[in-house]
C-alpha cells in the first residue's frame, strides 16, 4: 500500500497546547506555505518565524490565521549588518537566523515539504507535541537503557541500571525521523531512487555520550537556552563549495558540546511525512566535496576535546572554532572561512541575545 500523509481535517486541537508561549516554529522557505494547512490543528496556537531564502522581492503567502513574522535577505542584512555574512544564502541553513532572533526557550524547525504522518493505527501524528515531550523528559547519555527511553509511559530503567544515573540529564535536542522519502545522500538516492521508508519504529532513545550522529534539520526541536548558540548550520549554499551538510555540521558540533556539558540528545519519534525527493544529480554537485571531506571531519569531531574552563555553550563553540581552523584548515581553506563564520555567529548571537550571553552550564544545569 502506498504511503500517504495523514488527513488532519477534523483533528481536534489540544485544549491547552504544550509550551504555547515558550516555543517558536522556524520554517525556511522559497515558496508559499500552503503546507501549513495540513499542520493547522497542531501549529496554529504557536508563533512562526519564517526565513525566506532566495529572491527577497518575491512575496511569500502564508495561510490566514497563523501568527508569524517573516524575514528575507534584506532583513537579515539590516539586522546583522556585516555579521550577516555568517548566514547562508540559497540554502536551508538560512533557518538558523530564526533561531537567533527568537526570544523563546524552545525551537521546533520543519521543512516546507514535510507533512503530517500517520502512525500504524492510522492516527495523525502530532510531531510538535512529541518533540515537546522529548525535551521535557531527561536523557540518559551515560548508560544505555535497553528499553530505550525509561521516562516514557510504560517503560522504566532495567535491572542493572545504576541508581546513581537514573535522574538523567536535561534534554537539549529532540531529533525526529521521516516516513516516505528517506534522508539519503546523493549516491544512495541514485542507486535506490524508488526506495521509501515505511517503517514506523515506536521508540525514542538517548544517543550515548561519545557517539556522533547525522542530524537532519527537517524535523528537529531543541532547547534554545541550553544549546541554541551552537545550533549554527554553517556556511553553505551560494558562494560556498559545499551544500547539504549544514544540519550535519550543526549536529556534530552540538553533540561534542552536549557531551562536554552533560546534556542529552534524543532521536526517534516523532515521524513526519517527507513528501518530495530532491534531485540526486543536483544534490551530488552540492555534496561532492563533502563526501570526501567527511572522512576527515568525522574523525576530527570524534577526537575533539574541550577544556574544563569551557563552561558555557559560547565558550565551547569558540574553542571548537579554533580547533576547526587548526586541524580542518589543512584539509581545505573553506574550513578557515567556516571557523571565522562560527566566531561571527557567536558575536551576532550575543548581540541579539545579551541577557543569555555566555550563560554557564555545569553538569547539565544552567
Amino acid at each position: 500500500m502506498a504511503l500517504e500523509p495523514a488527513n488532519t481535517a477534523g483533528v481536534p486541537r489540544t485544549a491547552t497546547p504544550l509550551l504555547k508561549d515558550e516555543l517558536d516554529i522556524v520554517i525556511p522557505t522559497i515558496r508559499n506555505l500552503d503546507f501549513l494547512e495540513m499542520w493547522r490543528p497542531f501549529f496554529e496556537p504557536y508563533h512562526l518565524i519564517i526565513v525566506q531564502d532566495g529572491d527577497p522581492s518575491k512575496t511569500i503567502k502564508v495561510p490566514e490565521g497563523f501568527d508569524y513574522e517573516l524575514y528575507n535577505r534584506n532583513d537579515i542584512n539590516r539586522i546583522l549588518g556585516p555579521k550577516a555574512s555568517c548566514i547562508s544564502f540559497k540554502d536551508s541553513a538560512c533557518r538558523c537566523f530564526g533561531y537567533m532572533v527568537s526570544k523563546k526557550k524552545y525551537i521546533f524547525t520543519i521543512d516546507d515539504d514535510c507533512f503530517v504522518a500517520k502512525d500504524p493505527s492510522g492516527k495523525a501524528v502530532n510531531a510538535l507535541e512529541q518533540h515537546i515531550k522529548n525535551l521535557l523528559s531527561p536523557s540518559t547519555p551515560f548508560f544505555f537503557n535497553t528499553l530505550y527511553d525509561p521516562f516514557r509511559e510504560g517503560a522504566d530503567f532495567v535491572r542493572g541500571y545504576p541508581f546513581s544515573l537514573r535522574e538523567g540529564v536535561p534534554t537539549a535536542v529532540s531529533h525526529g525521523l521521516w516516513l516516505n522519502i528517506p534522508d539519503y545522500d546523493a549516491p544512495t538516492q541514485l542507486v535506490k531512487p524508488m526506495e521509501r521508508n515505511t517503517r514506523f519504529v515506536d521508540a525514542v532513545l538517548t544517543i550515548p555520550k561519545g557517539t556522533l550522529f547525522p542530524m537532519c534539520g527537517m524535523n528537529l526541536a531543541f532547547d534554545r537556552e541550553l544549546i541554541g548558540a551552537a545550533m549554527y548550520f554553517g556556511l553553505m549554499g551560494d558562494g560556498q563549495p559545499i551544500g547539504r551538510y549544514d544540519d550535519m555540521w550543526a549536529g556534530w558540533c552540538i553533540k561534542v558540546i552536549c557531551d562536554h556539558l552533560g546534556l542529552g540528545v534524543k532521536t526517534g519519534l516523532p515521524y513526519i511525512f517527507h513528501s518530495k525527493a530532491s534531485n540526486p544529480f543536483v544534490n551530488l554537485r552540492k555534496e561532492y566535496k563533502g563526501i570526501f571531506w567527511q572522512e576527515e571531519i568525522i574523525p576530527f569531531f570524534q577526537s575533539a576535546s574541550l577544556p574544563k574552563d569551557c563552561t558555557s555553550v559560547q565558550k565551547c563553540y569558540i574553542e571548537l572554532s579554533k580547533q576547526v581552523k587548526e586541524k580542518l584548515g589543512k584539509v581545505d581553506p573553506y574550513f578557515d572561512k567556516l571557523a571565522d563564520a562560527m566566531v561571527t555567529w557567536i558575536e551576532a548571537w550575543d548581540e541579539l541575545n545579551p541577557a543569555g550571553a555566555g550563560a554557564t552550564v555545569t553538569n547539565g544545569k544552567a
